[in-house]
């Protein structure tokens, strides 16, 4: 009997509830194992086959379950998705391109979808190549066209968020290896903005206390591009830009082949001629300009900012190649003119005038 103010359930009433409970729940065990049964097994690829499974932008995970099911890499969809749902990972899965290996465990499978970056595209940009160049070389990896890499690294917007003191590119998109997703929205954007970021990140370690100001940044950029393009040894790179610096610093004209060509373009076809030399409509053209040409003429790597952020002291006002990938440095016009008959003329090619252009 029970006591004073206690309420208990009628046995007659515990033993119906427990019962109806009891079938609520075996009937919903009935109905998902009725559910999983009804769903037609799919056929597997025998084991160890490597598959490239690719992941679309905006893929739900039911077609996912659904692809991985139908290229017999799972028996269930319907078992993946539930897998998935329970370890959290429903909106984990990444777009991209997978290898998968036929007889993994959907665990390891869901695994590979949602941790790894999948299989990447490399991007290889190297040291002093100009934009042209770097879209070229972003088309050929197939990460994006040139088209839409060109349209990224010139959108404004994306220059003044990296803080790139230019309207243009040319310079700051820095020679490193890149690896993105084959499948993604903007490949060419994801790669102008990591080459900005790259240089942003190397320009720190050129000046650790704080970078130049944008027009004195954009100044030196320009003198390492220079740099980059007139030696390809680096031991020697700050010895080139001690040249240049001498002959901005005496009013010559810097007189680099290289401006020349840059300010060619495509229409420049392997062979610079004294009449290109003569040029003063090319704008690029230190033959007839003086100072810095208007712009970089390609992207330099670190060593060559380093070199312009500290020319080496002397008083070299010329260099030559010598034709093993080194120079001739030399500081007058007499010994200059002795290095080209020595290491040039006698080859029929010249890789730096031997007397300032006259006007």
């Amino acid at each position: 009997m029970a006591g004073p103010g206690k309420l208990t359930t009628p046995p007659r009433v515990l033993v119906p509830l427990c019962t109806a409970l009891a079938g609520v729940f075996i009937l919903a065990w009935a109905l998902w194992f009725a559910r999983s049964f009804m769903e037609p097994a799919a056929p597997l690829l025998p084991s160890g086959q490597e598959v490239v499974f690719r992941v679309n932008p905006g893929s739900t995970l039911r077609a996912v379950s659904r692809d991985l099911a139908e290229q017999g890499l799972l028996r269930s969809a319907r078992s993946f998705e539930s897998l998935a749902r329970d370890a959290g990972k429903a909106q984990s899965v990444r777009a991209g391109e997978y290898l998968l290996v036929s007889g993994w465990s959907p665990e390891r499978i869901l695994k590979e979808l949602t941790e790894s970056p999948g299989i990447l595209l490399r991007v290889q940009v190297r040291e002093g190549l100009s934009w042209r160049e770097t879209a070229r070389a972003v088309d050929d990896s197939g990460a994006a066209t040139g088209e839409e890499f060109r349209k990224a690294a010139f959108d404004p917007g994306l220059l003044a968020k990296n803080e790139i003191p230019s309207d243009s590119p040319e310079g700051y998109l820095f020679p490193e290896t890149y690896l993105v997703s084959k499948v993604s929205g903007d490949n060419g954007r994801v790669l102008a903005e990591a080459m900005f970021k790259e240089f942003r990140k190397n320009a720190r370690k050129v000046w650790p206390n704080g970078l130049p100001a944008p027009e004195e940044l954009r100044r030196l950029v320009i003198l390492a591009s220079l740099v980059e393009k007139e030696s390809g040894d680096l031991s020697e790179r700050a010895r080139v830009a001690g040249v240049f610096m001498n002959r901005l610093r005496l009013g010559m004209r810097l007189q680099s082949d290289p401006t020349v060509i840059y300010g060619l373009g495509q229409d420049y076809d392997g062979d610079l001629t004294r009449a290109h030399m003569k040029d003063g409509a090319n704008p690029y053209n230190t033959y007839r300009i003086s100072g810095l040409p208007p712009g970089p003429i390609c992207s330099p790597g670190l060593i060559s900012l380093q070199a312009a952020a500290a020319p080496e002291q002397h008083g070299f006002l010329y260099f030559v190649g010598k034709g093993d990938g080194t120079h001739f440095f030399s500081k007058s016009l007499e010994e200059h003119n002795a290095a080209v008959a020595k290491y040039q003329l006698r080859r029929n090619r010249a890789t730096y005038r031997s007397t300032p252009a006259k006007d």
